[in-house]
């Protein structure tokens, strides 16, 4: 027996199915064809079966010229509307590539502000599907204003909720800034590209004959620019990694992160951590060998992994609590702090500062990476930057000094004068203004050049100068090291800590806002 339908609600049933076939079959298989899954289905894939809940989807242009009247669809080119990822509420835009390109409109722009406007309202994260070709130039000025609105409202929204983008496809001109404004920014290799111009431009104006790859693809933005966080080999990898950088945040910036109960015992020790700094001062080792012995089950998401990797940063869990871990890599320029790695850490540290997540913070640096390029280039501001995203935080703030700890970069990296909760030191710890061998060759370099055995007595002042300066003993009468602890024992004390700070108060002085070494 036929039901006969309400002829209205027959008609919204054919609108909604109109809408969800987004630019119709054939353009549907050329975003297959190209790799690349459609926007529903992205949305499919990182949301938990069943939660999307869509809005605007009955959204139409409103402009006529040039022909573009003759191609309306419903919910024009982005789907937008809320969903959850384990459980927990976010508010997601996803761009449709299969009507007109996923060009902006005005009305396209409008419903992306809608769902910004709703997220700092509810206080829930906001993910963005990238996957356009920039602005519908038939709006002309229309598209681009509505361009500058999802702009204030990225601007507005930052520090308030987690904003994470996805690049799924192009992501071109002035596009681009809006994923730049977000907090992290995820990439797929081979299938997603962002650059201000295309490959055409750049040949046209400077001659350079460019793959979109090699222009602005993935690889190059995860290792050369610094603009991408994260990068995963496909899209469901990529989406993947987003619900699982999820599980280190909070909804918002009057949230805690969430304690998730963990059978990794949080007493227990790592008596491989009593040898793993060599006994060669100058001898590297990998300091993620030092993190995962820490974290729990020894989990630990990186963010800029193959960026400035001479600084390590990114999300783990120690008993339980969310933390941000930033660690100088002693397998990289030794560790050394550059432009890039002072920004790359500068900018995570304020992230974790922003949405409540304690900082972690294991030392062996040996100084500012000297030269004329670097100088030449902005060391000092760069330095800066870090040093006042460091001295501004305060969430609570615990420092291992695990090796070497010298001159200004002593003072940065967290250390007790600029707010550190706790200061540790393991026993390899050489806190000093510098080495051991220059400081000798400046305080003792007429003694050396008018001795009978030159080398011989550097060496002898050398070990002299080590054994009395380049330790932890001194810092901490100083009250400027807490402890000095077995290494083997650093997990259980950084989980005592967390418990200890986690209801700690702090406060910076009464401003609209600091000016940061921009």
């Amino acid at each position: 027996m036929t039901i006969n339908l309400n002829p209205k609600i027959d008609h919204l049933r054919q609108l909604r199915d109109q809408s969800r076939q987004g630019g119709g079959p054939e353009r549907i298989k050329r975003q297959h064809d190209s790799g690349r899954n459609t926007a529903r289905e992205r949305l499919d894939i990182l949301l938990d079966p069943g939660s999307f809940h869509e809005i605007d989807g009955f959204v139409e242009h409103r402009s006529r010229n040039f022909g573009i009247d003759k191609q309306r669809h419903p919910g024009d080119s982005v789907i937008t509307g809320w969903g959850t990822i384990d459980g927990r509420l976010v508010y997601v835009y996803s761009q449709d590539f299969t009507v007109i390109g996923g060009s902006v409109s005005e009305v396209h722009a409008q419903k992306i502000c809608k769902i910004l406007d709703m997220a700092m309202k509810n206080g829930a994260p906001v993910i963005g599907l990238n996957d356009s070709g920039g602005a519908r130039i038939h709006e002309g000025v229309e598209s681009l204003g509505g361009y500058a609105d999802i702009f204030l409202r990225n601007t507005l929204a930052s520090g308030v909720v987690p904003q994470l983008s996805v690049i799924m496809g192009p992501c071109a001109g002035g596009s681009v800034y809006s994923p730049a404004l977000t907090d992290f920014i995820f990439m797929v290799k081979n299938t997603s590209y962002m650059f201000i111009t295309g490959p055409d431009v750049v040949k046209q104006v400077t001659h350079e004959d460019v793959s979109f790859e090699d222009l602005g693809g993935a690889s190059v933005h995860a290792s050369k620019s610094g603009v991408s966080h994260v990068v995963g080999e496909n899209e469901t990898e990529t989406l993947m990694l987003v619900r699982e950088l999820l599980t280190y945040l909070p909804q918002n910036n009057l949230e805690d992160p969430a304690l998730i109960a963990t059978t990794d015992d949080p007493l227990r020790a790592d008596p491989e951590l009593d040898t793993i700094i060599p006994d060669n001062p100058n001898k590297p080792y990998d300091v993620k060998d030092v993190i995962t012995r820490i974290v729990d089950q020894g989990n630990f998401y990186e963010i800029h992994q193959d960026y400035a990797a001479n600084i390590v940063v990114g999300f783990a869990r120690l008993g339980g609590h969310s933390v941000g871990i930033v660690a100088n890599q002693p397998m990289v320029l030794a560790g050394v702090l550059d432009i890039d790695a002072s920004i790359k850490a500068a900018r995570f540290i304020r992230f974790c500062d922003c949405f409540n997540i304690p900082i972690i913070t294991l030392v062996d640096v040996p100084g500012y990476l000297p030269g004329t390029d670097q100088e030449h280039n902005g060391i000092i501001m760069s330095g800066a930057k870090l040093l006042f995203a460091y001295c501004e935080a305060t969430v609570p703030k615990l420092t291992v000094t695990m090796r070497k700890s010298y001159g200004g970069a002593y003072c940065v990296m967290s250390s007790k004068h600029i707010r550190g909760d706790l200061n540790l030191a393991w026993p390899t710890a050489e806190i000093a203004v510098m080495g051991p061998e220059g400081a000798v060759e400046i305080i003792f370099r007429r003694e050396i050049s008018a001795a009978a055995d030159p080398a011989a007595r550097k060496a002898e002042l050398t070990a002299e100068y080590r054994e009395k300066f380049a330790n932890p003993y001194i810092a901490a009468s100083r009250g400027y090291i807490d402890d000095i602890i077995e290494p083997r024992d650093t997990r259980a004390r950084l989980i005592n800590a967390l418990n200890v700070f986690q209801n700690k108060r702090d406060q910076n002085p009464p401003k609209k806002h600091g000016n940061i070494p921009l």
